[in-house]
């Protein structure tokens, strides 16, 4: 029981940028195509991104082979590139186990695949708003078999190949207990009886025809996108906090705390900083809609849940209400600012009445 046909995919994903204008990238290269996601079933459904990505071939913008692998890349319009690198594969399962122990983090793959982008993006920088110099990153290895010598169900491969199949998953060099096993292969899916999918935190086992196992890996590469984009806004909003924080302790003059300028100042920049996140986070999580697809949609949900985008997630919905208190604060006590600044000029007024009452000028 042999691998007629594979695929080995390492995905390496950057935030490179807050915006990535699509058409003028594609001008810049004079090259691309809007990437078209295939529903695996033949189902109704509305399976598709709202901006569609630019995907080019690596080897179009001057990108060679790295180690054996074909290199394509995929722009999104929020910030993200995935460059996708793939290798067929035949051969055994030790083989194929051997390979994936090689390729999780690997880091000399992972070092060439960011020079090759970083390379790309200078030659690009002008369709780039706002872009990074440091890049938030993921990888994320994804095991695609379309074919063995003796098709098999998906039950059947369990049976036979299950042990196999975690270690795949894993990247482990020695056999995984049984309790380990079960862990790992307990988060599957099989839609059909001949398809299925294991993913892991940092790699995916697909086992389906070749149009099922590259929507998968689309579904996969987009959970990874997400994944990365609510990490970096996590971080931002990490340092943003600290830096408010900073602000409104900060010791100032009784003349700025008279007019709450200080407060005034740090309102501004939350409720700006609020408006930007909220709006890049919602463009994220709406790029791409899953109406009716029932397996596309277990799949996202199933990748999107082994890799806790969802936890990512409610740490930024969490510094945002966080973000949304400091600012209703930071209101409050400009409020109270000006409230105190009033009542000091009724009483310089009432008392410059008086003055002028007792000096006869005033009567």
């Amino acid at each position: 029981m042999e691998i007629a046909a594979a695929t080995i995919t390492a995905f390496y994903l950057y935030d490179v940028a807050e915006q990535i204008d699509l058409t003028a990238l594609r001008a810049t290269l004079g090259t691309g195509a809007a990437a078209k996601l295939q529903p695996a079933a033949i189902t109704p459904s509305y399976f598709q991104y709202q901006t569609p990505p630019l995907v080019v071939e690596g080897e179009q913008v001057g990108i060679a082979a790295i180690d054996g692998f074909t290199a394509r890349l995929k722009f999104f319009d929020y910030g993200v590139v995935s460059l996708a690198l793939t290798r067929p594969f035949h051969g055994s399962w030790a083989e194929l186990i051997a390979a994936s122990q090689i390729y999780i983090e690997n880091e000399s793959l992972e070092s060439r695949a960011e020079a090759a982008v970083r390379g790309l993006i200078e030659r690009c920088a002008a369709s780039m708003t706002r872009g990074r110099r440091l890049y938030v990153s993921e990888d994320y290895l994804a095991i695609a078999v379309t074919a063995l010598d003796a098709p098999l169900t998906a039950d059947e491969l369990l049976t036979h190949r299950g042990a196999a199949i975690a270690r795949i998953v894993r990247g482990e060099r020695q056999p995984l207990s049984n309790q380990e096993q079960q862990a790992v292969l307990s988060h599957r899916l099989s839609y059909l009886v001949n398809d299925l999918v294991v993913p892991t935190w940092n790699c995916a086992f697909i086992y389906d025809a070749e149009a099922g196992a590259i929507a998968a890996l689309e579904l996969f590469e987009f959970a990874n996108s997400q994944l990365l984009e609510f990490r970096y806004y996590d971080g931002l909003l990490d340092t943003e906090l600290g830096r408010i924080y900073g602000l409104l302790e900060q010791p100032s003059s009784w003349w700025n705390n008279l007019f709450g300028r200080g407060y005034v100042r740090a309102a501004h920049q939350l409720h700006a900083l609020f408006i930007d996140v909220n709006e890049l986070t919602d463009r994220t999580e709406n790029a791409l809609k899953i109406v009716g697809d029932i397996y596309a949609a277990r799949v996202f949900d199933l990748a999107a849940s082994r890799l806790g985008v969802a936890r990512w997630k409610q740490s930024v919905a969490d510094k945002l209400k966080t973000l949304d208190d400091i600012y209703r604060f930071a209101v409050e006590q400009v409020a109270i600012s000006r409230g105190h600044f009033l009542e000091l000029v009724v009483v310089l007024i009432l008392l410059l009445e008086l003055v002028l009452f007792f000096l006869g000028i005033m009567k």
